[in-house]
């Protein structure tokens, strides 16, 4: 009498699991649709040559072209980091890169060392990691001026908000890009710890 009972529950119980399991896989399935990790290994090796976070690099990527290696901006910023020839041109320099040339710029190992080598520039120049952010959108002469403006900064150091309804948008979008990528790494395991950066609190 009792053991069809038991069975009963036992077999609701697997299908629960087994729903759990399901959803689970398709939710996965979708963020990794939406949030890819391509080029993993030129990003840990760069994010570790430049003591970047991945996760960092991984959002700024997904903020600037989702990814898509020939991506080109309306303001002519290109590849995955969606780097102008101006910007390129100064940091390969800085790199002593013997074999640049911008007409490579979309290839995946040359543009993510770019990108990353200018976000590192970035950082160590502000020292904060939402300073940094602004500056890769709208470049570091916007924010030295917004820096400068009482209504923008008390300090001069950091910024309560942000005069380009664009910048504070991207803002933002690598912020949460971060924090997916940030499980997606640790799901992966990759072993690189991340600096500590300090942010800003923004008004938004």
């Amino acid at each position: 009498m009792y053991i069809p009972i038991r069975l009963n529950g036992f077999r609701m119980w697997l299908s629960s699991i087994v729903a759990a399991l399901v959803l689970i896989i398709l939710f996965m399935g979708f963020i990794s649709f939406w949030y890819p990790l391509k080029y993993l290994d030129i990003i840990t090796k760069n994010a570790a040559l430049y003591n970047l976070e991945p996760a960092l690099v991984c959002a700024v990527i997904h903020a600037e072209s989702k990814f898509a290696e020939k991506a080109v901006s309306h303001k002519g910023a290109s590849g995955l980091m969606q780097v102008t020839e101006k910007t390129a041109d100064w940091i390969a320099g800085q790199m002593d890169l013997p074999d640049y040339n911008y007409i490579r710029i979309f290839e995946p190992s040359l543009n993510i060392s770019i990108g990353c080598k200018y976000l590192s520039w970035l950082l160590d120049r502000y020292n904060n990691i939402d300073l940094a952010i602004a500056a890769y959108n709208a470049g570091s002469g916007n924010v030295d001026k917004w820096l400068k403006n009482a209504e923008f900064s008390s300090d001069g150091k950091r910024l309560e908000a942000i005069p380009f309804k664009e910048t504070r948008e991207y803002l933002r979008r690598v912020q949460i890009n971060k924090r997916i990528y940030d499980f997606f790494l640790h799901i992966h395991a990759t072993g690189i710890k991340a600096p500590r950066w300090t942010t800003s609190k923004l008004r938004h």
